[in-house]
């Protein structure tokens, strides 16, 4: 069974509106699963969620079990987003698959290429200055 997610207050607020913002765009399905996941996910206090937790801003390193490949990214906002430096818009199928989840989570999740297992080797999170 999927774990599930766990948000920090501030996150899943802006995951919401981010939601709202984005009904008319052509990642609809991102959306409905991201909503989804927000859904049943469980909401903390910053103060006291775990570090090893996928936020906005984390640094990544994602292993696809099947391929034993490990790869390594940053999930951001839609207007951070660049391919070349990793940065991974949270509307994307893959940041939709991890965010919420921590350090040794395993999910299944479908992606365009597939459904892939995909396994949570490392999470860094870097304290925020803005909240």
């Amino acid at each position: 069974m999927k774990p599930i997610p766990t948000f920090c207050k501030t996150d899943y607020q802006l995951l919401r509106e981010l939601i709202l913002k984005s009904k008319n765009e052509t990642n609809a399905k991102e959306i409905g699963q991201l909503s989804q996941e927000l859904d049943r996910a469980i909401i903390s206090k910053e103060s006291v969620l775990d570090n090893s937790i996928i936020r906005i801003n984390s640094h990544v390193t994602i292993e696809d079990v099947k391929a034993n490949k490990q790869m390594k990214i940053q999930i951001v906002l839609p207007s951070l987003a660049n391919v070349t430096e990793r940065k991974i818009s949270i509307l994307a199928p893959l940041s939709v698959a991890i965010i919420g989840f921590k350090e040794n989570d395993q999910v299944d999740w479908e992606l365009p290429a597939g459904i892939k297992t995909l396994k949570i080797i490392e999470v860094e999170n870097t304290p925020s200055h803005d909240s």
